[in-house]
């Protein structure tokens, strides 16, 4: 594992944290928001597991292995469910999540 790999996860992972919170506070005004429930749920905690995964990379953790597998699936989820939403925070987010999820499979590994 390389330097620049380490320096891309991070950054996926801190641009996924940025999109699931913008995709989350969006939600939180959409007309239907009962049809939004499991989309913000699914930004907060993926946006958790990003920001803590590009903490433990940062620092170099003998945990970093396990913990991009855990991103990798928190994002694949999230991009899932963003995934199925037409508006364009949830576009945005579900590329972001797709993007992180490959990185970080790739670092798991």
């Amino acid at each position: 594992m390389t330097e620049a790999m380490i320096r891309e996860c991070i950054d996926a992972c801190l641009d996924c944290v940025a999109a699931c919170e913008a995709c989350a506070t969006a939600c939180l005004s959409e007309p239907d928001i009962d049809m939004m429930r499991a989309c913000i749920r699914l930004d907060r905690d993926c946006a958790d597991v990003c920001a803590l995964t590009a903490r433990l990379l940062m620092r170099g953790s003998e945990l970093h292995a396990q913990a991009c597998a855990l991103c990798a699936s928190a994002c694949e989820a999230c991009a899932a469910e963003c995934g199925q939403h037409h508006h364009d925070h949830c576009q945005r987010c579900a590329q972001a999540c797709r993007r992180c999820a490959d990185i970080c499979r790739k670092m798991a590994a």
